[in-house]
């Protein structure tokens, strides 16, 4: 028998040549990136050329070696881009697919990893893919209908308030005491309750209706994972989002989940992504009230400053305005759009377009209109004020809001949170001869040590 010969594998070749490093530097890379994620590795320069010869990794380490590549050229790499299966720990591809394929059968596959503590964190690693396109409604149409043989019991219109009440009760638990403890109950129930039901007997209305509920648990998930920085993650949630929205001709389901796309986008800095995502957010979207309007157009406002175009930026952001003065007092637990998520977007604005004393402002006035049970979407909003606070070198203020910031973190599970305390401690430093500055990184470091124990 012919031996069989391997295709030596010319686009890792590339990524290292534009990394600018040689077999034994990513084999160190990978070995120390695969014990961040929990998986031990122990590859050489020997390892390296057996890869570049056209041998694959095993699928644990392939997210650490991707993760390597991703840091040391500064972009995202894909386990695609290199040839490789792109085959996560949930047997899917990191940033998700689009069109074909088993939609319920992914979302199970997502969820139960995902309540998985012992897979967690590598799960989480997949990388954001900012290179794929945005999907259209019809890609996604009666993807779910694979699951149609082998129901064995029957739904009501009992069980699909079932899976909404229990999104608004994870969505309380998200502000009260955050994502760390919301996602992992949101999985589970996923897993647990939603999969079944979605995979069980019912008339076409009361299905329709089920995935429907189960597309906007789905695309909760997928925020509160963007939000506690699993972005790969994220976008896998999203895009199976997308998919049972599309399987429930749902367009106000698939419409919102663009927009947290575009946000995604936004808070990772790709501004033309944001901005493509966020108009096929409005493009998707049905004739709807003005609350709807001012969803979409406020992501449109702050993904267009982020491209430079101050004209199109300021005026989408009068349109949202207008459209929220119009609506009524009723606001959605998911997803819904008040004057606090209305004025945090004109602080992404203002900050974009060099008004930073402006941004300030427009998120104090976000956190004033907050409602007092929002403690996570306040505590985010701490962090970024002092954060500016310190770049505008308004050290005393910047103190004073990082102590405010303390209190409430101290309270909540918030992966954000973490990573506001860490810019805390480092850009706070130089400055300990400022008065109160010495006392407030002592308290910092209390609570990190806290936070990790």
């Amino acid at each position: 028998m012919a031996a069989r010969t391997r295709t030596p594998n010319e686009a890792l070749a590339r990524l290292m040549a534009e990394a600018g490093v040689g077999n034994a530097q990513l084999a160190r890379r990978v070995n120390a990136v695969g014990a961040e994620l929990g998986v031990t590795t122990y590859y050489d320069k020997t390892a390296v050329s057996h890869w570049l010869a056209g041998s694959v990794p095993k699928p644990e380490a392939r997210p650490a070696v991707v993760e390597a590549l991703s840091r040391l050229i500064g972009r995202p790499v894909t386990a695609t881009e290199l040839a490789w299966p792109a085959q996560g720990p949930a047997g899917a591809g990191a940033g998700g697919g689009g069109g074909g394929g088993d939609a319920v059968g992914e979302v199970a596959d997502l969820s139960r990893a995902d309540m998985d503590p012992s897979r967690r964190s590598v799960l989480g690693a997949g990388m954001y893919v900012a290179a794929l396109g945005v999907p259209r409604f019809e890609d996604f149409a009666d993807r779910a209908e694979a699951v149609a043989a082998g129901r064995t019991v029957r739904i009501g219109a009992s069980d699909v308030a079932t899976v909404r009440l229990m999104t608004d009760k994870i969505a309380d638990i998200l502000d009260e005491i955050g994502a760390g403890h919301a996602r992992p109950m949101a999985a589970a129930f996923l897993t647990n309750t939603v999969t079944p039901y979605l995979r069980a007997d019912g008339s076409e209305q009361v299905r329709n209706s089920m995935l429907a509920a189960a597309s906007d648990l789905v695309y909760f998930t997928g925020w509160m994972a963007m939000f506690e920085e699993r972005q790969g993650l994220g976008q896998r949630y999203y895009h199976q989002a997308l998919a049972l929205a599309g399987s429930a001709r749902d367009h106000v389901t698939y419409c919102r989940t663009l927009r947290g796309m575009s946000l995604q986008a936004s808070h990772l800095g790709y501004g033309p992504k944001a901005l493509q995502l966020a108009d096929a957010a409005a493009e998707a979207a049905p004739a709807g009230g003005p609350r709807l309007v001012a969803f979409l157009r406020g992501q449109q406002a702050a993904a267009a400053s982020m491209t430079g175009d101050r004209r199109t930026a300021l005026a989408r952001l009068r349109e949202t305005e207008t459209a929220l003065s119009q609506a009524d007092d009723r606001r959605d637990a998911v997803g819904g759009y008040d004057q606090a998520a209305f004025h945090f977007h004109e602080a992404h604005v203002m900050w974009w377009l060099g008004d930073r004393e402006g941004s300030v402002e427009a998120l104090r006035r976000s956190n004033h209109a907050r409602s007092p049970q929002e403690r996570q979407g306040r505590l985010h909003a701490l962090g970024l004020i002092a954060d500016r606070q310190m770049q505008m070198r308004h050290i005393e203020a910047a103190a004073q809001t990082w102590r405010e910031f303390l209190d409430l973190h101290t309270t909540l599970s918030s992966t954000r949170g973490d990573e506001h305390l860490k810019a805390l401690q480092k850009g706070m430093a130089g400055y300990r001869r400022v008065p109160g500055v010495a006392d407030l990184l002592a308290r910092a470091a209390d609570v990190a040590q806290r936070k990790a124990a």
